[in-house]
């Protein structure tokens, strides 16, 4: 199949790498630095298993994009609306579109610009970005997709690539699921600067960390979304699993780049002031945050 990948990050690359393994001819549409080095040197990817290289095509604009079989959307939420229209010249007329983004609403804003369906993707995978074109995984290879006409096709898709892949019919309940464990985490790995395990060390930690998502769990009942009753103690694994993973949020703040801090806990607080539901845990957090991607762009 001939696969488009939107955004050159590190889910993106990880998970259009692991297609184009497979067999598959995958092409990103990547900004000039990564262009250049996927162009002459492919995609490099550590795993546990060993450091693998693989062949893949990049263009740097969007009208060099061929029709394709499927597109996978993998940019930060900020810039959905631009890679709804970018991916036009990739569609066809039974193109199928992947949202693979932190989130909840990043689907229905992809359909309002292309006027089509997309599937939503919850990614259960811990990557980094080592250098353009030089992803490293960290663990987890899990993919949850929504329900959609050609659900079993879309499974089978990413399951030949080596993923655990689950189709859901409440989907939006696991993206508000990973959602609200993206607001534990993220913005706390992103201030800190520490991986998961680490965090988890300090004293209050796991206090602010409940307070977050019990916020979560109140905007998402009062939207009519139901969380599981397992949400808490699943919270918590997650270290044990990566203990050494630091949040993308972490990982944008470090390198000086805009994190998805609005699209996390800044929807929750938003919706909240919609709602007239206080969120103060996820509003310091978010404020917090905001102050540190300030305070970065400044030092650089």
């Amino acid at each position: 199949m001939h696969v488009v990948v939107i955004g050159a990050g590190a889910i993106g690359s990880y998970v259009g790498g692991a297609l184009a393994q497979s067999g598959h001819d995958v092409t990103f549409l990547a900004r000039p630095a990564q262009y250049e080095v996927l162009r002459q040197h492919g995609l490099r990817c550590d795993k546990v298993t060993g450091k693998q290289s693989v062949s893949v095509k990049a263009v740097p604009q969007t009208q060099d994009l061929k029709p394709a079989d499927c597109v996978l959307v993998c940019v930060k939420s900020a810039d959905t609306e631009q890679a709804g229209r970018d991916l036009i010249p990739a569609l066809r007329p039974d193109t199928v579109v992947f949202s693979l983004q932190n989130g909840v609403e990043n689907a229905q804003r992809l359909e309002s610009v292309t006027h089509r369906p997309v599937v939503p993707v919850a990614v259960y995978i811990a990557v980094s970005m080592l250098a353009a074109g030089h992803v490293v995984h960290h663990g987890g290879n899990r993919l949850v997709i929504g329900q959609a006409e050609n659900s079993a096709n879309n499974a089978a898709f990413f399951a030949q690539a080596g993923f655990t892949v689950t189709v859901s019919s409440h989907i939006m309940t696991v993206l508000w699921e990973k959602l609200m464990v993206n607001c534990a985490y993220n913005g706390l790995s992103a201030l800190s600067q520490m991986p998961y395990a680490r965090m988890m060390q300090i004293d209050g930690v796991q206090d602010v960390m409940v307070s977050l998502v019990q916020e979560c769990q109140t905007v998402a009942s009062a939207l009519g979304i139901p969380s599981s009753p397992e949400i808490m103690e699943n919270l918590f694994t997650i270290t044990s699993a990566m203990p050494e993973q630091m949040s993308s949020t972490a990982q944008d703040l470090r390198r000086g780049k805009p994190t998805e801090i609005e699209a996390l806990n800044g929807y929750i607080v938003r919706k909240g002031q919609e709602l007239g539901i206080a969120t103060p845990a996820n509003q310091v957090i978010l404020v917090l945050t905001r102050l540190a991607e300030k305070s970065h762009c400044l030092a650089r």
